[in-house]
């Protein structure tokens, strides 16, 4: 290969703070052999999804499983009365929503594999606290500092897979990742059922042994995990020099000139000019309220359908169990298509048959009411990580995309506070308001991924005509991410 050629090549690589590596050299001049991209794909896919799969799973359980806590004691031992527990609940999203973008920019500075690790073991050590807590009090002191700490994991997480996968790879192992939410609640519901069965034990309530059991877990986790999580392509220890060389060559030809790796004050304007992002938080707002409101008070939710709180336990398993099938389903159809916006239309839709049934319980039978959850679960949980893929597939950079999606989760998740406050006490088994305000996010989420799609599809016409190609022409021509005119956005 001729040295012009070559420096075109650099050109389109991931270069740090415009620091040309001598990986990023060796991969402007390296051709790209099928066989050895699909055995550095399987490679990628053993040491990265599974860990971080089975993290998320445990950050999930640990933010979610108050609701398993509820019907074990929880509510009567610490004396909560009226919306005592709705508090506790979005107490955990203030710290939450507020530390997401700070975190995902800290993350972008330092080791993966210490940063999530490190953030992991000290909620762990919060959740074990909170078993130990004798009033209200206590326990929204306690979902504050969990807030804090898990505001970086997720976004981190997603962070770190966009940056391993091309875009039309990316949605099936998120998905692999994502499921770990899911079965989070089966879970919870299995762990719960067995640990109730502690009830009494060193003086504590089956329900404190809930939170103690599984914050040990998650310290343990976290502390082994250190020497499994990856960390940027660029360092990946996993990895020989000629698989990051093919791995970095690969992204770049995936995303071409589109970088964006200065946080200079023009690039700082277009990230946070961008309506992509805006509009990602209002999809982000509207389905993940359906995704808390589903685990923070499924477990209650079929406990007042007539079941016993261990019952409602178990009853709760199969319901996550199949959402996570049809997950894994839709991932593999939305890569193999290379669609997104179809996929979160049709989850919304399938949630909306469930809300429905719910509003108008009054004349349902028990099993169609319990169908009803497994409706509203199944869909939630086919739009929402086909949408957190869809818009990391349009961002473009590695501050691009470490803000956006801090900015996505971390602001969309007001829809959490929306969950954590919509499903009333006294409203109980009915909760119109809960539904109903469910519904209504869902369809909002809808109406922004529409816009979201009609955006892309206009942009990519105009680049197509060339109404973009004077930014080329700019001092920060070689900073402009997915604002390069030749990248094109997907749908």
């Amino acid at each position: 290969m001729d040295s012009h050629i070559a420096d075109e090549k650099l050109k389109q690589l991931h270069v740090e703070d415009s620091t040309v590596t001598a990986n990023d050299r060796k991969a402007a001049d390296f051709d790209i052999d099928p066989v050895a991209e699909k055995k550095l794909l399987r490679k990628i896919d053993l040491r990265l999804v599974p860990i971080l799969w089975f993290l998320y799973m445990l950050a999930f359980l640990d933010r979610t499983n108050i609701g398993n806590a509820r019907i074990q004691g929880m509510t009567e031992d610490l004396h909560m009365t009226g919306d005592d527990y709705n508090i506790a609940l979005f107490s955990f999203f203030i710290t939450y929503i507020l530390f997401e973008v700070p975190s995902n920019i800290i993350i972008k500075r330092v080791r993966p594999s210490l940063y999530l690790s490190g953030i992991m073991a000290c909620w762990g050590v919060a959740t074990i606290c909170q078993g130990l807590v004798k009033n209200v009090g206590g326990l929204i002191g306690l979902r504050l500092v969990i807030g804090f700490f898990e505001a970086g994991f997720f976004p981190g997480c997603l962070y770190l897979l966009a940056m391993y996968y091309k875009r039309y790879e990316l949605q099936w192992r998120f998905n692999l990742f994502f499921s770990g939410a899911i079965l989070a609640g089966s879970f919870s519901g299995l762990l719960a059922y067995g640990i109730a069965n502690m009830d009494g034990i060193g003086g504590y309530g089956g329900w404190s042994w809930i939170f103690i059991l599984e914050g040990i877990l998650t310290v343990v986790c976290a502390i082994g995990s250190i020497w499994i999580i990856p960390d940027w392509p660029e360092t990946a220890t996993f990895l020989n020099d000629d698989e990051r060389t093919l791995l970095i060559a690969r992204l770049s030809a995936d995303v071409g000139d589109a970088k964006l790796n200065r946080l200079d004050k023009a690039a700082t304007k277009r990230i946070f000019s961008d309506w992509k992002i805006w509009c990602s938080i209002v999809i982000y707002g509207g389905i993940v309220n359906t995704g808390y409101a589903t685990s923070f008070f499924t477990p209650s939710i079929i406990k007042e359908l007539g079941y016993t709180a261990k019952a409602a336990q178990v009853r709760s398993i199969p319901i996550f169990l199949v959402a996570t099938v049809v997950t894994f389903g839709v991932a593999w159809l939305s890569d193999r298509l290379r669609h997104r916006y179809a996929f979160c239309m049709l989850g919304i839709c399938v949630a909306t048959i469930g809300y429905v049934v719910l509003l108008c319980q009054e004349s349902v039978s028990v099993q169609g009411r319990y169908g009803a959850i497994f409706l509203v679960v199944t869909g939630g949980y086919t739009c929402q990580p086909v949408a957190i893929a869809w818009v990391q597939n349009n961002m473009a950079g590695h501050y691009k995309r470490s803000i956006s999606s801090a900015m996505m989760i971390g602001f969309g998740n007001v829809g959490g506070i929306i969950a954590s406050n919509i499903f009333i006490t006294n409203q109980a088994p009915r909760y119109p308001v809960g539904y109903g305000t469910s519904l209504g996010l869902l369809w909002l989420c809808a109406l922004a991924c529409t816009v979201f799609v009609l955006g892309v599809r206009r942009e990519n016409k105009k680049r197509d005509r060339g109404e973009r190609d004077h930014l080329l022409d700019g001092p920060d021509s070689d900073n402009l991410g997915d604002a390069n005119p030749r990248f094109r956005f997907t749908y």
